[in-house]
């Protein structure tokens, strides 16, 4: 079925398709009755809750940030399955992103490449929905609502909250933006990741270096024991990185003892594509995502497991299509996985045939 659907909607601008599909199923959500057949088609039956990062995920299937930048969509990604929502990334300010047109299909390599630029509302508008979308949630649990998937016997919604620096500030006043979102949207996420490893804000990577990384957790975490209900902050890593480099991200880890990494985000690699270069020399610069990113992500997620022994927990992110994606990266360390560009090529019922064919695989 959304095989058929599918090629109906790659003929169109896939960041277009994208808000004509959420805004469809937002509305659709709002008629009373329409979300419980949602969930009741699209919840994962075989899956239990994990506890990870001291929180109870429903689920080891998360949606990895930039699909949902701005909060608007949690209700409908939760009727979806999905065991967590990373939000973002946030910014400080508001700001448009890059000109359009900058998210691009390579259907041949079941493949993303995209260059937004950090687009997003600003903090302030995004802790506004957060809020929001908190009240409601204690109001279904204590109304005992029928149409949610919340309910005494399974886990919340778990949310993520990806933040980064607007791209008019300089690098050495980076770590400002990042304390001001994550003190802005502490009360309303429940973990943090520090994105410093998107290609499509200029400089950003340098931020990768160990020096740069310091600064920035150590004000976070100066803040996080301030306040009153810490709150775990990982690290987003680029595929891109060398292993001189990756290593130094990973001493640092353990040093400042961050409660995990992320990886990996985009790369800038071409290599091995199918797609046609003059295809991609249209396309132009951007992060690739999807299948080609899948053995190097794995790669790193097998390399810091057994670099530290266990000792730094992971969420693996790329190139996560079906159950035995999901499962090579379980295999190779991942504590939970983040689907992006697969929600894109396999639709809806991602999250519910992960979940069967890990249990089918386990079994």
């Amino acid at each position: 079925m959304y095989k058929v659907l599918r090629s109906i909607l790659f003929c169109f601008d896939p960041e277009w398709v994208h808000y004509f599909s959420m805004n469809g199923l937002k509305f659709l959500c709002r008629i009373p009755g329409i979300k419980k057949l949602i969930v009741s088609g699209f919840k994962p039956q075989r899956s239990k809750p994990y506890e990870f990062l001291n929180l109870q995920f429903p689920n080891r299937v998360g949606l990895g940030a930039g699909f949902d930048k701005n909060a608007k969509y949690l209700n409908e990604l939760e009727a979806l399955g999905f065991g967590c929502v990373e939000i973002g990334t946030v910014t400080p300010l508001p700001q448009a992103g890059n000109d359009k047109p900058r998210l691009f299909r390579l259907p041949k390599d079941k493949a993303l490449i995209n260059r937004m630029g950090f687009n997003n509302d600003g903090v302030e508008a995004v802790t506004a929905r957060l809020k929001a979308w908190q009240q409601r949630q204690s109001s279904v649990v204590n109304r005992g609502l029928t149409d949610s998937p919340l309910t005494p016997l399974h886990s919340r919604l778990i949310i993520g909250g990806n933040i980064g620096k607007n791209k008019i500030t300089p690098n050495e006043d980076a770590w400002k933006d990042y304390e001001k979102c994550f003190l802005a949207l502490h009360d309303y996420v429940d973990y943090f990741v520090v994105n410093v490893s998107s290609p499509n804000t200029p400089g950003l990577r340098e931020l990768q270096e160990k020096d740069s990384l310091r600064k920035i957790f150590a004000q976070l975490k100066i803040k996080n024991e301030e306040l009153k209900n810490k709150k775990p902050i990982l690290l987003k890593i680029a595929p891109d990185l060398s292993q001189e480099q990756l290593d130094d991200v990973i001493a640092l880890a353990l040093e400042i003892k961050l409660d995990g990494l992320v990886a990996s985000n985009t790369t800038i690699s071409r290599d091995g594509l199918t797609t046609h270069n003059s295809q991609l020399t249209t396309i132009g610069s951007g992060g690739l995502s999807g299948l080609p990113v899948k053995a190097r992500s794995t790669e790193i997620v097998k390399y810091i497991h057994q670099k530290t022994n266990g000792q730094i927990p992971v969420i693996a992110s790329g190139g996560i299509f079906t159950g035995a994606d999901a499962k090579e990266k379980l295999d190779a360390g991942a504590s939970l996985v983040q689907v992006w560009t697969g929600f894109i090529y396999e639709g809806p019922g991602i999250v519910k045939n992960i979940c069967k064919e890990i249990s089918n695989i386990q079994s």
